[in-house]
């Protein structure tokens, strides 16, 4: 295979290696610059982060656009003031009184179109019926992106002046929500304390356990920059920061992790650190080139979906890997400049010196190589079943958007959010619109007999009376559902007035109708994600074997490799869905029980996919090696597995507990990736890769290694390992 590939290719990984060793200084001089110019940059610049996103074609698209055009001050976002007396009522004239003020004083606010106030008597039904609780609308006359937040902080500010005894004032809102969002979270201090323990414990040295952390960090800063100045270009999301401290500590310490092991394999060997460091770079820092490449195409295949909410997020991520794959691939050999031989504590030194090195055919890894080799049928069978197990949970779930009940007790949205369910019921936090466009009296009369329609519709407790734009060219109803935003009632409700009752109540008029508002815009973005899904899965997975197709001239395990993602897929979606959505972890993780994420699957399985081709790559590519040199399978399994499956564990070791330390932030949709990715790397690594891939490689024999004549001529050539190399890792 490596006669194929140019001299000048296979000499290049090594001459970087060389270089960087030899210009140490310069190497880590120009870090240091980028870091301190990049950061400094996007401080003085500040962010721009989005959750804009647009659904073209779907009626929640339709519905707000009509409503943009002929309620131009009711079209923007629209928070909520909700206001609770623990005696006495709403109607109390000091009560009255100051949230009359209140109500004054917000119109007054910056890009504020109208507010609805429960005093005004066609607003009666915004007072509860034991007259406790009140609520008052604040609608802007621009999108919550768009909202400045200053302007938020003054809604809050105003409304919390009025509180006092007997008078609380919550805020509800989508605004209001990324006011009180955590700007970061604990898990990346968490993360990255427990990947520096883990890495002490594996290499024995403090040296050798700051490499992969400084590299880590220092590339995490630099793309975190990158990724500031990059929201003023397009849309990227108020939760990608956090998510790329989650993928750049993972990737990034896992990338160093594997090129440092090598490193001080070479040394141990006695090769001159020089050599030690050219040799690293040309093997393990060649599959970390590899790896990392094909976390950024799984990345970027969020493209194909075609949604720009998620384009956004795509292109951080993908810029956080690639920094700390370059910072790997540059910065670690010239900090081994500096280390050199220090990457062994001084004991390790000693024993190097003195010929004491430990045998490996006697290490742990050894021995269970050996083992799965002899029992691979009963291994298999037991690892497919605990994968079934685990999946079960999946074929449950449901895609939505959690609502504010899900945040964390104590903030003021989920006050707000409790306030309004007890006193008006749940249905009250994500009312539906009916939008109409009138064109003539037939469409009014038309837009009547949906709503008659609509009040005896089950699932329905409020249908408003019909609201006419100025110029009369559109009409809306408020509907209040009986159901919260979240529930799949709600969504069910959705389908059966657009598919059902809306179609027959219009007994065949051609008015055109829609159902809008925020609870259905969040209902198409999950129905259009569901729909994509499959051609996303496809399309990565298609991506991911064409690439190992290319690096290891087989077509069983590029196939194996797509079946072993779909299972690390589904156990840890199961996982995800029965404590989130099923509300086993509601009182671990101090969350609500509801919906998964939207956007959460295709995410993950964007990262899950690539980190899974990471491990498949160093696991076959020293198994890849060793068939080379012996045409053994057996052997080349047990070798490769036995070689590798240390390291490949520790760094998913380091990865699950930097993942799953951000279950400590505070959003839920953070705390379902945290557990979501630390699951999926678990049983990649300790189920997948330590007992499956390889009882399943010993099980195929030399199939595993084999491909048509034909399609191996045709077909360009990649080298994932070095053509001299006695390892890889």
């Amino acid at each position: 295979m490596d006669d194929q590939i140019p001299p000048a290719f296979k000499e290049l990984m090594k001459t970087l290696g060389r270089f960087a060793f030899r210009n140490k200084f310069y190497v880590i001089g120009f870090w240091l610059l980028a870091v301190v110019a990049i950061t400094a940059i996007s401080q003085s610049v500040g962010s721009a982060y989005s959750d804009s996103f647009s659904l073209p074609g779907t009626e929640s698209s339709k519905a707000l656009s009509l409503l943009g055009k002929a309620f131009p001050r009711q079209a923007g976002d629209t928070e909520t003031i909700v206001f609770h007396v623990s005696s006495g009522t709403v109607n109390d004239p000091s009560v009255k009184s100051a949230m009359e003020a209140v109500f004054s004083k917000v119109s007054s606010i910056p890009t504020v179109g109208t507010v609805k106030s429960p005093y005004d008597p066609a607003n009666a039904l915004q007072v509860s019926k034991d007259q406790q609780t009140a609520y008052a609308p604040v609608v802007f006359t621009v999108q919550g992106q768009a909202i400045k937040t200053k302007n938020v902080q003054a809604l809050v500010n105003i409304g919390k002046a009025a509180s006092n005894s007997n008078l609380e004032v919550e805020f509800g809102g989508q605004a209001v929500g990324q006011l009180n969002a955590p700007k970061g979270s604990p898990g990346e201090v968490i993360g990255i304390v427990a990947a520096g323990i883990i890495l002490f414990i594996s290499f024995g040295s403090l040296f050798a356990m700051l490499l992969p952390l400084g590299v880590a960090l220092i590339s995490l800063v630099t793309a975190s920059g990158i990724d500031t100045l990059l929201t003023h270009a397009m849309g990227i999301a108020t939760f990608a920061p956090i998510l790329g401290s989650l993928i750049g500590l993972g990737v990034g310490i896992d990338y160093a992790l594997f090129i440092v092991s090598r490193y001080r394999r070479e040394i141990a060997r006695g090769v001159d650190p020089e050599e030690a460091a050219a040799t690293s770079i040309d093997t393990s820092g060649r599959a970390v080139l590899f790896a990392g490449a094909t976390v950024c195409i799984a990345l970027l295949g969020l493209f194909v979906l075609r949604l720009s909410f998620l384009n956004g997020v795509a292109v951080a991520a993908t810029t956080t890997v690639l920094v700390t794959m370059i910072a790997s691939l540059t910065l670690l050999p010239a900090l081994f400049g500096v280390m050199k031989r220090r990457v062994h504590s001084r004991r390790s030194r000693k024993s190097i010196d003195s010929g004491d090195v430990k045998d490996h055919e006697q290490s742990t890894w050894a021995k269970w190589s050996r083992a799965v080799a002899k029992t691979p049928k009963s291994l298999s069978l037991v690892a497919v079943a605990l994968i079934v197990l685990l999946s079960i949970p999946f074929f449950s779930l449901h895609l939505g958007s959690s609502d504010q009940g899900n945040n964390p007790k104590g903030t003021t949205t989920r006050a707000a959010y409790d306030l309004l369910a007890k006193g008006f019921g749940p249905g009250t936090n994500g009312p539906l619109q009916v939008i109409a466009q009138i064109k003539s009296s037939v469409d009014t009369q038309s837009l009547q007999s949906v709503s008659a329609a609509l009040a005896t519709t089950p699932g329905i407790v409020a249908v408003s009376p019909v609201i006419t734009s100025p110029d009369g060219s559109v009409a809306l109803l408020q509907v209040i559902p009986s159901t919260g935003p979240q529930d799949i009632k709600t969504s069910d409700l959705i389908k059966s007035l657009r598919s059902t009752v809306i179609p027959k109540a219009l007994a065949g008029a051609k008015t055109a109708v829609y159902v809008g508002g925020t609870t259905a815009i969040f209902d198409d973005f999950a129905s259009v994600i569901a729909h994509k899904l499959p051609l996303f899965i496809g399309v990565i997975i298609v991506l991911g074997c064409l690439l190992l197709l290319l690096a290891f001239r087989s077509l069983v395990i590029p196939l194996t490799a797509g079946v072993m993602n779909l299972f690390a897929a589904g156990a840890s979606f199961g996982i995800v869905v029965a404590l989130f959505q099923w509300g086993w972890g509601e009182k671990l993780l101090n969350i609500g029980s509801g919906p998964v994420e939207a956007f959460l699957p295709v995410i993950m399985l964007a990262i899950l996919f690539g980190l899974s081709m990471d491990y498949q790559v160093f696991l076959v590519s020293r198994m890849h090696e060793e068939w080379l040199h012996t045409k053994e399978n057996g052997k080349a399994v047990v070798v490769g597995q036995s070689e590798t499956g240390r390291i490949i564990t520790s760094a998913a070791l380091i990865m699950i507990t930097v993942f799953a330390s951000f279950v400590f932030g505070g959003e839920k949709v953070i705390k379902e990736f945290g557990v979501g990715l630390a699951s999926a790397v678990f049983i990649d690594a300790f189920v997948l890769r330590t007992v499956l891939v390889p009882a399943l490689m010993h099980l195929f024999g030399a199939s595993n290694w084999w491909i048509p004549g034909w399609l191996d001529k045709r077909l360009p050539h990649l080298s994932v390992e070095a053509a001299d190399s006695e390892e890889l890792v």
